[in-house]
């Protein structure tokens, strides 16, 4: 058990509800768990989290901002073409999709059932994949290697036409042989799609 004089933060509190939840799953994980694992009284968690939702709601969306922080990166690298960081960006998206799923299988499926429940982070994590995206699309419509005249509409078809490749509910595939491949189909036939003529 921590130490009760190491200080308490939010932080400290969303990694232990992590483990908490990996443990008992969202059906039974209380904020009582959470504190336990702190060593703290729940008063203590609910100073930081005034509810039970409010600490899921911030613990979904810190799982869910590790991913559109690990492709921000991307969206920034100037020494390659859009082309290819629009690739690189979509193969880094269904990786880290991957590994959630696959690294730590009773975590996924824990978040999978909370995000069901909030409709909001999902909206703001998949408006800030999206408009990672649109940049990375709009640099290649100024740069002539794309012929888009709205990036964003563009960006959220890309998203939703490679969906089979990070939307959780399809996470059983990811692991099928052929996988890889008909994952780099999708992503030709896309780039082809958006290319300038030439």
């Amino acid at each position: 058990m921590p130490s009760t004089t190491e200080t308490l933060t939010a932080e400290r509190i969303l990694e232990a509800t992590e483990e908490v939840l990996r443990r008992h799953g969202p059906a039974k994980a209380t904020v009582v768990d959470v504190a336990r694992a702190l060593g703290v009284s729940h008063g203590s968690v609910y100073r930081h989290f005034r509810t039970k939702a409010a600490l899921r709601e911030a613990v979904t969306k810190r799982w869910l901002d590790r991913t559109s922080e690990r492709l921000a990166g991307i969206v920034t690298a100037e020494d390659r073409s859009p082309e290819q960081r629009l690739r690189d960006w979509l193969a880094a998206l269904f990786e880290a999709k991957r590994h959630k799923a696959g690294d730590d299988p009773e975590l996924f499926a824990t978040y999978t059932v909370l995000v069901d429940g909030l409709g909001g982070v999902v909206h703001d994590h998949i408006a800030d994949l999206t408009g990672q995206l649109t940049r990375i699309i709009a640099a290649g419509a100024e740069s002539g290697d794309f012929a888009v005249p709205d990036p964003a509409t563009a960006a959220r078809a890309v998203f939703h036409a490679t969906g089979r490749f990070h939307d959780p509910g399809y996470a059983r595939e990811w692991t099928e042989p052929g996988i890889e491949e008909e994952f780099e189909a999708v992503v030709a036939l896309l780039v082809r799609g958006l290319r300038a003529a030439g």
